[in-house]
C-alpha cells in the first residue's frame, strides 16, 4: 500500500489536495476553486487519493465531502523511518570502511 500512497504523493496537484485537507474537510468543489483544474479533473485526483488510502469522500446530496483519513500518512512515515535507520546504518558503515583505508 504505502507504494501507492508515495506515487499518490508524487503528483503535486493530489500533493497540493492532501496538503490542503491537512487542515480540515473540505468539498471537492472547494478543492477546485483556487486551482485551474476543472471539478472532474479534481474527483479523478480525489479517485486516486481514495484508492491509496489517503483521503475519503462522502457524497451528501450534491456536494463530495473530502477528508485526509487519520491513519493516512502513518504507513508512510513509518516506511520512511525504516528507511533512514537501514541507510544511515549503511552509509555510518562505509564511513567506518573508508576512514579504515
Amino acid at each position: 500500500m504505502v507504494y501507492r500512497q508515495f506515487a499518490a504523493l508524487g503528483d503535486p496537484t493530489r500533493l497540493a489536495i492532501v496538503e490542503r485537507l491537512a487542515r480540515g474537510p473540505t468539498s471537492a468543489g472547494d478543492l477546485a476553486a483556487p486551482t485551474s483544474l476543472s471539478l472532474p479533473a479534481v474527483l479523478k485526483h480525489l479517485r486516486v487519493l481514495e484508492e491509496a488510502g489517503l483521503v475519503t469522500t462522502v457524497k451528501r446530496g450534491r456536494v463530495r465531502e473530502c477528508r485526509l483519513r487519520d491513519d493516512a500518512l502513518v504507513a508512510v512515515a513509518t516506511w520512511t523511518a525504516q528507511q533512514q535507520a537501514l541507510w544511515s546504518t549503511r552509509l555510518d558503515a562505509l564511513g567506518t570502511l573508508l576512514e579504515d583505508l
